[in-house]
């Protein structure tokens, strides 16, 4: 859009530019950044639904206090993208998601503005009473003021309730913003979504509480102790004649609402009367996801990240994937719904992703088989753990970076009493432009230490299938299966059962002079280079073959060496299981090479690499292992392909590797 019709949204470069407008202008900004927002992610895909349901609450937010000295927490970062429009980032938004580009999520590293990392569900309250505490501990800041922004089913979340259950006893002037849309990614589900839509305050009630506690307050009657006994007493009286138990004020925090979120004039009002207010308060405002974008109001869970689209007419611009292999998360779906009609016992769990995992196609056939627990990762697993302790068994999916948060669940609940829970790794590795936060670098290396676990992770959709029904047969005990986002590689996946003997990998390719064990999808990698090598295609970008092929670290010259002598001779393995370990392959490699390459799409510290190197020294072998895998440190945002190149996990940075490698047992 032309800048001449965002004649609003031109004039502003930071919030204080914001605060130079006149409270009557401000529907009119609001209108120009959703349209700034819908043209920008017609392009340049990112989480839209989210952002539109929130423009006005970001700008009020952004009028009434004073920020970035005043701080604003949000809660998922799917709901960022006007505030950092409005914070001095306009101008590189276009480069939202992409490598080197703003990130997916706001986070301190980029702004001051933004005051605290968001790629997880339900840290808000938490993190932003810390801001609150510290602020009255710190002679400098004691006027500050912290609201915390929660929605998008965030509420649901466990670490919500224990940070609303320690702001109702510390001293605090939080203010809390419910953003109320009845969403997550999927539709928000459970108890607390139930109340929030039956929740109901009379705004006039509200205005002569606030008006009373002023003047009771201004003439010296309303200290601490009294406020305290004169808000229980006033709750209990309110609950009696409205028949409706408010669950915030029973925690003694103040509950304005609900309102309209979408009133900008309304919501400035009401936040220049609470700003002010002594202790905590939470302000329940109801928005609709994808506000002011008919399509994205119509259907808030596809666009809620609906890839490019046409802004005019809603028409998604969707790939024609005729031919093309499923994703990993459909063959799942599908899988499960195969199994699930053969084993009565089987049933389905996921924290509020039934769409992006596909537990959906067995839900629509097997509602009562099926659950979502809304955004509740750490009680998904005990959860699944419970069902499983009296004779279910549960295939409980979780995007990777989420199951971080069940950790100890996973051990405590699961592990310790080897129950016949199925965890499904969703989004394993590197996921793309979400970035660090939903990156599923750690689950490998986080996994392997606990007893009692099998993990896994299938090369291709065949292989999941088959993981899947090995499983779900007896006795098998906690299954942890690893898979990444995206497409697989095999067209005709569909495939008969057949069962993998736990902790057995397989040989794809003889070879006596260098080994590589990979694990899972990055293994098709492995077979991609190893095959373009024997095809003869030796062109790799910025690689100096003549130095590699022909010196070696010391510098001294191999004047005998060439890849056309070496025969390439290289054996590849397929390990399947991180835990079990294939001894028998392991055995095998340390008895007949020298020089070993492990490869993983986790950390390289702890994983897959590690645990070889750590069998090989325990067994008496000690050969040259390169370890390839995610280095130690958080890996930015960007599309797969361009991260793989980044970590060195790319065919072409094997291909660099084998070629090191080959010289080395040259030498």
């Amino acid at each position: 859009m032309e800048e001449t019709k965002q004649s609003l949204l031109g004039k502003i470069q930071y919030p204080k530019d914001l605060r130079q407008l006149s409270v009557d202008e401000l529907p009119q900004l609001c209108k120009e950044l959703r349209e700034e927002i819908i043209n920008e992610l017609s392009v340049n895909p990112g989480h839209l639904a989210s952002s539109l349901g929130v423009a006005e609450i970001t700008v009020a937010l952004h009028y009434v206090y004073n920020t970035p000295e005043d701080r604003i927490v949000w809660d998922v970062g799917h709901q960022a993208y006007g505030h950092k429009i409005l914070t001095g980032r306009r101008e590189l938004f276009s480069t939202n998601r992409k490598l080197h580009g703003l990130r997916p999520f706001p986070s301190p590293l980029e702004s001051e503005y933004d005051t605290f990392v968001c790629g997880h569900a339900s840290n808000s309250i938490s993190a932003a009473l810390g801001m609150a505490v510290a602020a009255q501990h710190s002679a400098l800041n004691t006027q500050r003021k912290v609201v915390a922004v929660i929605g998008d089913g965030a509420m649901s979340g466990g670490l919500a309730f224990e940070g609303l259950n320690n702001v109702s006893s510390s001293p605090n002037d939080l203010l809390i913003i419910l953003n109320d849309n009845d969403m997550s990614i999927d539709r928000a589900v459970g108890g607390m979504e139930k109340y929030l839509l039956q929740l109901d305050t009379n705004e006039t009630y509200n205005d002569l509480r606030f008006k009373a506690s002023k003047w009771l307050h201004a003439r010296g009657f309303l200290n601490d102790n009294r406020k305290k006994g004169l808000l229980r007493l006033n709750n209990a009286l309110k609950s009696a004649l409205s028949h409706q138990q408010n669950i915030f004020e029973g925690m003694n925090i103040r509950y304005f609402g609900p309102y309209d979120g979408h009133d900008i004039k309304e919501l400035v009002r009401i936040l220049r009367q609470i700003k002010d207010m002594k202790g905590p308060k939470l302000l329940h405002l109801h928005t609709t996801k994808g506000k002011g974008y008919e399509p994205a109001e119509k259907h808030a869970e596809i666009w809620h990240a609906p890839g490019k689209f046409d802004p005019e007419t809603g028409e998604r611009i969707v790939k024609d994937t005729t031919g093309q292999p499923p994703k990993y998360q459909d063959v799942f779906g599908e899988t499960l719904l195969e199994l699930a009609r053969q084993n009565p016992r089987i049933v389905g769990v996921t924290p509020a992703m039934p769409s992006g995992c596909s537990l959906n196609i067995m839900m629509k056939e097997m509602p009562n088989r099926t659950f979502d627990v809304g955004i509740a990762e750490g009680h998904a697993v005990t959860f699944s753990g419970g069902m499983a302790k009296d004779g279910l068994q549960p295939f409980c999916n979780i995007y990777s970076a989420f199951a971080q948060r069940a950790y100890d669940n996973i051990i405590h609940d699961v592990a310790m009493l080897r129950l016949p829970v199925v965890l499904c790794f969703d989004r394993a590795g590197l996921v793309g432009e979400d970035g660090p936060t939903h990156h599923g670098a750690f689950d490998l290396a986080a996994l392997r230490p606990i007893p009692n676990l099998t993990i896994a992770s299938p090369m291709n959709e065949h292989e999941l299938r088959h993981l899947m029904y090995t499983a779900q047969l007896p006795d098998k005990g906690t299954f942890v299966i690893r898979y990444p986002r995206g497409c697989g590689v095999l067209v005709d996946w569909r495939c008969p059962f057949e069962e993998i003997p736990v902790g057995k990998g397989r040989c794809l390719r003889e070879g006596n002079k260098l080994a590589i064990l990979s694990i899972g999808p990055i293994g098709n990698t492995v077979e991609e280079a190893i095959s373009s090598m024997e095809n003869g295609e030796w062109k790799m970008e910025n690689y100096d073959y003549t130095k590699n092929l022909n010196q070696d670290v010391q510098g001294n010259h191999h004047s005998q060496f060439s890849i056309h002598n070496s025969q390439l001779s290289v054996a590849h393995y397929d390990m399947r299981f991180l835990k079990p370990l294939d001894e028998e392959i392991l055995d095998e490699v340390g008895r007949k090479f020298q020089h070993i390459i492990t490869i993983e799409d986790g950390v390289r510290d702890g994983g897959l690499g590690s645990a070889v190197l750590e069998w090989m020294n325990d067994h008496g072998y000690h050969p040259e292992v390169v370890r390839l895998g995610l280095p130690d440190k958080f890996v930015e945002h960007g599309k797969v392909s361009e991260l793989q190149q980044l970590v060195g996990i790319d065919k072409e940075s094997i291909k660099q590797q084998i070629l090191s490698s080959l010289s080395m047992a040259e030498d």
